[in-house]
């Protein structure tokens, strides 16, 4: 039996996220593209981050230092903690989360309320609500 999508969905990576890795257009809402990025963060997946990246905030040149500090730690879990629009027929669409991972053996999490936006009609992360 295959394990879950590191996502926390209960579907295989092959099911679930990897169908977003292998084509962005895959993904429906805003929610599978947060779910889809923080798979991306569990495989220090670079490409997939800048191109899930809307181009208006992406830094094209933090690809390598991304990549290299999601190696660099064990993650551990996702937990979604509400999602406001951002459903296939929305153009824009927020996700609250944490993601849980251990760095130097101490547990820790980041939480974030994201903004994604639509970019040529694909989910894209835009960056942080302030």
């Amino acid at each position: 039996m295959n394990a879950n999508c590191p996502c926390g969905r209960e579907k295989t990576y092959e099911e679930c996220c990897g169908i977003a890795h292998k084509n962005i257009a895959n993904v429906k809402t805003a929610e599978d593209l947060m779910r889809s990025r923080y798979t991306a963060f569990t495989h220090a997946n670079g490409d997939y981050l800048m191109l899930s990246h809307h181009t208006t905030t992406r830094e094209l040149d933090r690809k390598q230092e991304i990549a290299d500090w999601a190696w660099s730690v064990e993650w551990l879990r996702l937990e979604i903690i509400s999602a406001f629009d951002g459903g296939p027929d929305d153009e824009e669409g927020t996700v609250e989360f944490r993601a849980y991972f251990k760095e130097n053996g101490k547990e820790k999490y980041l939480y974030e309320t994201s903004r994604f936006i639509k970019e040529r009609g694909k989910w894209k992360y835009h960056g942080i609500v302030r």
